[in-house]
């Protein structure tokens, strides 16, 4: 179930480990990334997002929407914090006292948060572009979709990230039951 409150954070966290300002396909990038690295990790999905193979390597598919377009809601939490700029960059728009701010990153954990130094620390180095061509190496689910866009299941990124066919299904089954779980969860609320 997809979290555009917690991939904004995500995102946020990444902006504030980067000075506060990138490239919006760099930052696409590292949070796919880290959400591949948690679900290879820890069996889940951070966002909730569905991924997808583009011509410049993996994504997040409604992430990318919002990265591309912003939100089309009037109230948005990604609006909150993410800001597009010029030359195709975004910055970080709400105000945060460091990384260490709990109230304004009440949505991530702390394993979130390893996760995310993680892939910053591995990966936050690269260019733009040199990220995208090393996405197309480091992520043995992506296929080339010549133009368009191929869906990227869970299966696939489980299988890419070592686990076995039954391994992977077992957490796709978990996952799937977590949802679950929460849809029924917002629906009491």
């Amino acid at each position: 179930m997809y979290s555009e409150s917690k991939t904004a954070q995500m995102a946020g966290y990444l902006l504030l480990k980067r000075g506060g300002r990138m490239a919006y396909i760099k930052l696409m990038k590292l949070l796919y990334l880290a959400d591949r690295e948690y679900m290879i990790t820890y069996g889940d999905s951070m966002t909730g997002d569905r991924a997808v193979s583009m011509n410049n390597g993996p994504v997040l598919s409604r992430t990318y929407d919002l990265l591309k377009s912003g939100s089309p809601e009037e109230e948005s939490p990604w609006d909150d914090w993410i800001a597009g700029e010029a030359d195709f960059e975004v910055s970080l728009k709400k105000r945060v006292n460091g990384l260490d701010d709990d109230d304004a990153f009440d949505e991530l954990s702390k394993a979130n948060k390893r996760i995310l130094d993680k892939v910053f620390d591995e990966y936050g180095r690269y260019k733009r572009f040199e990220l995208c061509d090393l996405t197309h190496r480091v992520c043995a689910e992506w296929q080339n979709p010549h133009g368009s866009s191929v869906p990227i299941s869970p299966k696939d990124i489980l299988m890419a990230g070592g686990k076995s066919e039954s391994e992977a299904d077992e957490l796709i089954r978990h996952m799937r039951e977590r949802d679950a779980l929460k849809q029924f969860s917002r629906q009491l609320a």
